[in-house]
């Protein structure tokens, strides 16, 4: 309901209702496992897989595919704290945030297979230190998009009499 001192209603962000705990679960548990297979992709020795002194296109889509499930259960998670779906422009925009994030780090990982790396696509896929740099910009934007999605409270002012 609008009023002429608010003319837009704020969402409902009001921590009445408890957010679904397997929700919440669910994608700190799916958050968690990304976080592994990024690990096995990223560094491989902490886990004795380590094959080659070279980082190859089975290991950069290891830790993609993993980037990605750490976006989408961070995201489960995360919306399981807005109630009803409602929820801010600074949330929208985060969850944009997360997905353009993500497509910066998959073409910065994947450059040399794409064809605008530093090798052309029929040598061996290199990561190196541009790659390298995209993809942690491309974290970076994930995790400003992570903290836009947080719900924030405010405090009603109480009148003093």
């Amino acid at each position: 309901m609008t009023t002429p001192d608010k003319p837009f209603p704020s969402p409902n962000t009001s921590p009445e209702g408890i957010p679904s705990r397997l929700r919440v679960r669910f994608g700190l548990l799916l958050t968690l496992f990304g976080l592994l297979v990024f690990l096995i992709g990223a560094r491989p020795a902490l886990f004795g897989l380590d094959r080659s002194p070279v980082v190859g296109f089975v290991q950069i889509m290891v830790f993609l595919v993993g980037l990605a499930i750490v976006c989408i259960g961070g995201y489960i998670g995360l919306m399981s704290f807005w109630r009803n779906g409602d929820r801010t422009i600074a949330a929208d925009i985060g969850s944009r945030l997360v997905v353009t994030g993500y497509v910066v780090a998959v073409f910065s990982g994947m450059a040399d297979v794409f064809g605008f790396g530093t090798r052309a696509p029929p040598l061996i896929p290199f990561f190196g230190p541009w790659q390298a740099t995209g993809v942690q910009i491309g974290e970076v934007l994930i995790t400003i998009g992570f903290l836009l999605l947080i719900p924030i409270q405010r405090r009603k002012k109480t009148e003093d009499k």
